[in-house]
């Protein structure tokens, strides 16, 4: 079994090696023609050709501007492995100098989805090739809407992606450029947040900064708000004398814009503030919830203003599958060696493969694409983000093995 197992990772490096450049030319096509959330309709319409052209079924106008597909062989089993990748960009205006620049005046792959839908594609083309030794069926899917909420994975599942057949593991691969070309890095368990939206008006009463008599300043109950709920979540005060089983849950709560149309001596009517909570207990979640409303109730009674939160779900927390994950590390230690496989600490930040992670047993690993060695260091969402593209190699190779080498 052991030869066997040689013999087709074998094949598998061979094929991907074989088809790294046509992968990086699609990506680089992706990435001069980046299109924004729900709007990826050129970039579907590519994508399906290049799907036709290899002889891969799928079925495109899911959930708008989503494909999927599936891939089974002779040997495949009932087992079904799903297979993720995203496809929009981000409203940025890129300042690489490179041939395959956006060429979408203020629209930019600057969080690499040009990146996951090309490894996706290299990994497909592999698995096409040797479906017939393949053990299990491969579901596939290139997904809208990363970037916004309700987010284009809530909205494939609800068009059934997870069914007919039923999908029993999921696999997705994210950039990530303070990884080295060359490195992957894994996380078992809780790995991203949750994250929500919040929205606050602040109604004082305005008047003449010279008459504070006849004013309630929105701005002072603003303040005051803002350093309460800084000081009962992040100073942990809740956790510590309420909330006694979630005081290790990992929170933050965060706000980065304040707007009072005041001036000088002009008391405003109204201040509005946008912040975001972020958790990984969904239990948690709901309570910390009610408990922004009630700092704001506190306030609110303290100053005789009036304050309305809106608090909008986003998506839930990632959860990495124990066993699923440790499998696909083995395969990118065995592939990789295990100095060049990192363990990943928990991040705040969120992701819609979330929503798949919260139903099946999922692993969502991250792909070094960094070199500081060519100065390809920018960070994700900035307007010099690059990749050293051999990391697509890399990406399609272990897409792949983890629907060879699944048991």
């Amino acid at each position: 079994m052991k030869m066997e197992n040689d013999l087709l990772f074998g094949k598998i490096k061979e094929l991907a090696n074989k088809h790294y450049h046509g992968i990086k030319a699609i990506r680089e096509h992706l990435h001069a023609h980046p299109e924004l959330s729900f709007k990826e309709f050129k970039t579907a319409a590519f994508i399906s050709s290049k799907l036709n052209e290899a002889g891969i079924p799928h079925q495109t106008g899911v959930a708008g501007t989503g494909i999927v597909g599936l891939i089974s062989g002779n040997n495949s089993s009932q087992e079904v492995i799903l297979l993720r990748a995203d496809m929009d960009a981000l409203p940025i205006q890129e300042q690489n100098n490179v041939y395959y620049k956006s060429t979408c005046e203020g629209v930019m792959h600057a969080c690499g989805h040009d990146v996951h839908t090309s490894c996706l594609l290299g990994a497909l083309y592999i698995i096409h090739e040797l479906k017939d030794e393949l053990p299990v069926q491969v579901k596939f899917i290139f997904q809208p809407g990363e970037e916004v909420l309700p987010g284009g994975a809530s909205l494939m599942i609800k068009e059934g992606i997870l069914q007919n057949p039923i999908v029993n593991k999921a696999v997705a691969l994210h950039v990530f450029p303070s990884l080295e070309v060359g490195k992957i890095g894994f996380k078992s368990g809780m790995y991203m947040a949750s994250t929500d939206e919040i929205y606050i008006t602040v109604n004082g009463k305005g008047g003449h900064a010279a008459m504070p008599d006849d004013y309630i300043n929105p701005l002072l109950v603003a303040s005051d708000l803002l350093l309460k709920l800084n000081s009962d979540f992040m100073l942990n005060k809740i956790h510590q004398q309420k909330n006694d089983e979630f005081k290790t849950v990992p929170t933050v709560l965060a706000f980065g814009k304040i707007q009072g149309l005041g001036a000088t001596n002009v008391i405003p009517e109204v201040v509005k503030i946008d912040g975001t909570f972020r958790t990984m207990n969904e239990k948690w979640r709901l309570k910390a919830h009610q408990e922004i409303l009630n700092c704001a109730k506190e306030i609110e009674n303290k100053w005789g203003a009036i304050i309305n939160i809106q608090i909008i779900n986003g998506y839930p927390f990632l959860v990495n599958h124990d066993e699923t994950t440790e499998k696909i590390k083995a395969i990118a230690e065995n592939y990789l060696g295990k100095n060049n496989v990192a363990e990943l600490p928990i991040r705040m930040t969120a992701e819609d493969f979330s929503y798949i992670s919260q139903k099946v047993n999922s692993c969502f690993f991250r792909l070094g694409t960094g070199n500081k060695s060519k100065n390809i260091t920018s960070g994700v969402h900035t307007p010099t983000f690059d990749i050293d593209e051999k990391s697509l190699e890399i990406g399609m190779t272990i897409l792949a093995m983890s629907t060879f080498f699944n048991d």
